[in-house]
């Protein structure tokens, strides 16, 4: 027993030691050039291959997104008229373009206004897309031909949903007035009174943004399991209980992004407001959007300068309620 035992105890240094003499037992494939050449050239081969797929978006962004807000910051920058803007010798301005619209009388109502268009537009838009939501998840014979109905407004291009709204409000020959009228009810000027131009537009845009409210908050609420309601309903739960203690806060997320998308989208709403009162009368209506392009295209001398500047101002209140954004759809996917 004792010499089998120094036997392997004399054997087994020299085994360990050895062991490692043989390249390829230690190192084996990774040692071998050419694995790692071909490592090399798969991993080389890949990323060309996910850069072919970025291209074709990295140009579409740099052509029509980087290009344009270069050029806008470098209008803004600049002393432009006609005649420079064709020559492309327009003297450096600075931040006087900035200073000059800052200072405008119109700056601060377009301002208001716009805040207030959009406040107002997405709080209404979202209370009765959600009201139709839960309308609708609760399913009915014709619930399905009814949604697609409500999906209308939305599917009907800006400038026909826009001119419809503006002959509907017409003070002479509009069919509210008319209603207003067989109701015994004097008839408003909708679109003419600076009391009611502003009012006419945001209910106009919200009876647009409605749809888009009820189509993603539909499909939220039919992620939130039907059991959660069975049980509030043996527990006594109401209906308006079941709303507030299980829709609503597990509705949360997607009202968040719902909420923050309309925002941006509502901030630079432009056409609807040109085609049914032009930002008027005088700047009753009037928001930056439209105030920016009255500054480049509302006159026979176009102050390009001013224009830009004023669209700068509101990409960058965009770019804010845009990061905004990102921030809380990052933090409901960790």
């Amino acid at each position: 027993m004792t010499t089998v035992r120094a036997d392997r105890l004399q054997r087994s240094p020299a085994t360990s030691r050895a062991t490692p003499a043989d390249p390829t037992e230690t190192a084996g494939p990774a040692a071998d050039p050419a694995a790692r050449t071909r490592r090399r050239r798969q991993r080389r081969r890949s990323q060309l291959t996910a850069w072919a797929f970025i291209a074709p978006l990295a140009a579409y962004l740099a052509a029509f997104y980087l290009y344009p807000l270069y050029r806008n910051l470098d209008l803004s920058l600049h002393h432009y008229t006609v005649r420079s803007f064709v020559d492309n010798n327009a003297p450096f301005s600075g931040w006087a373009n900035y200073s000059q619209v800052l200072h405008d009388p119109t700056f601060w109502p377009a301002m208001r206004n716009t805040m207030v268009f959009t406040l107002v537009s997405i709080l209404l838009q979202y209370a009765a897309g959600l009201a139709l939501a839960v309308f609708f998840n609760r399913g009915f014979r014709l619930s399905g031909t009814l949604r697609a109905l409500f999906l209308v407004p939305w599917l009907l291009p800006l400038i026909v949903s826009s001119s419809t709204w503006a002959w509907m409000l017409n003070s002479e020959s509009g069919v509210v007035n008319y209603g207003l009228h067989l109701a015994g009810i004097a008839p408003v000027d909708w679109l003419t009174s600076p009391s009611w131009a502003l009012t006419s537009v945001i209910i106009a845009n919200i009876w647009i943004g409605i749809p888009f409210n009820l189509v993603i908050l539909y499909s939220g609420l039919q992620n939130i399991p039907g059991e959660l309601y069975e049980a509030a309903s043996l527990d006594g739960a109401g209906t308006w209980q079941q709303f507030r203690r299980i829709t609503f806060p597990l509705l949360r997320p997607v009202s968040a992004i719902t909420l923050l998308l309309g925002l941006v989208y509502t901030l630079k709403v432009f056409d609807l407001i040109w085609i049914m009162t032009k930002g008027g009368p005088g700047d009753a209506s009037s928001t930056l959007a439209t105030w920016s392009y009255r500054f480049g295209f509302g006159s026979l001398l176009p102050q390009f300068g001013p224009g830009a500047a004023v669209g700068n101002i509101l990409i960058l209140i965009a770019l804010v309620f845009g990061l905004l954004y990102i921030r809380v759809q990052r933090r409901q996917v960790g």
